[in-house]
């Protein structure tokens, strides 16, 4: 049996992953890095720190599979510093502090469009993320990469709102890899490529995850 650890637990996909986690017979185990309080369950180890904190919990994120959830918007970022410490400097400080206590699987949720190239600074950092995590050691990583996600969210986003009732309206028309996909599904994909253990490293687009 194996330990996971996951981070970013609050969030759309991450409410949703943790669940799953706790759930799964694969895991004996499970930790969240957290900075809010979660239900107990009698697998679930809850970690609160602040997370440019991380190495000094080192000792705290032994796990075999690694799922990073992590992730916010300039909106909510509020700056570009703010925006690339949570999407860029976080997720690999939690990669390269796992992988040194014997972490072998990483599972990044990245961004359709992801692109260290790419003129939108959005895009360019989950590109920049991806490239860096892929330097890193481990046997298996996986980056997945949705579109726009559908589900419960604690807080408003107008702009997503707007996006969504466009995609219900005009779904149809567009092509399966740009479609709004259902956050369930990204953390179902999570759940079921971790178990497989395939080393190698894997990107997984958006209307790959729709089949989940």
């Amino acid at each position: 049996m194996k330990t996971a650890l996951i981070a970013g637990s609050t969030g759309l996909i991450g409410r949703q992953l943790l669940q799953m986690l706790l759930d799964s017979d694969r895991y004996t185990k499970v930790i969240a890095l957290t900075r809010s309080d979660l239900p107990a369950h009698p697998k679930l180890e809850i970690v609160k720190i602040q997370f440019e904190q991380l190495t000094q919990w080192g000792n705290k994120l032994a796990a075999d599979d690694i799922f990073c959830c992590l992730g916010s918007t300039m909106a909510k970022a509020g700056s570009r510093e703010n925006f690339y410490q949570v999407d860029f400097f976080y997720p690999l400080l939690i990669a390269k502090t796992s992988q040194s206590r014997g972490a072998k699987q990483y599972l990044l949720v990245s961004a359709l469009g992801a692109n260290s190239d790419s003129t939108i600074y959005y895009n360019r950092v989950k590109g920049e993320i991806e490239e860096a995590i892929r330097e890193i050691p481990f046997t298996t990583i996986h980056i997945f990469r949705p579109s726009l996600l559908l589900g419960p969210r604690e807080e408003k986003r107008s702009a997503e709102d707007t996006a969504k009732l466009f995609y219900r309206i005009f779904g149809f028309l567009i092509p399966r890899k740009y479609q709004a996909i259902q956050s369930a599904k990204v953390a179902r994909a999570m759940l079921a490529l971790a178990s497989r253990e395939q080393p190698g490293q894997f990107v997984h687009e958006s209307g790959e995850l729709q089949a989940y």
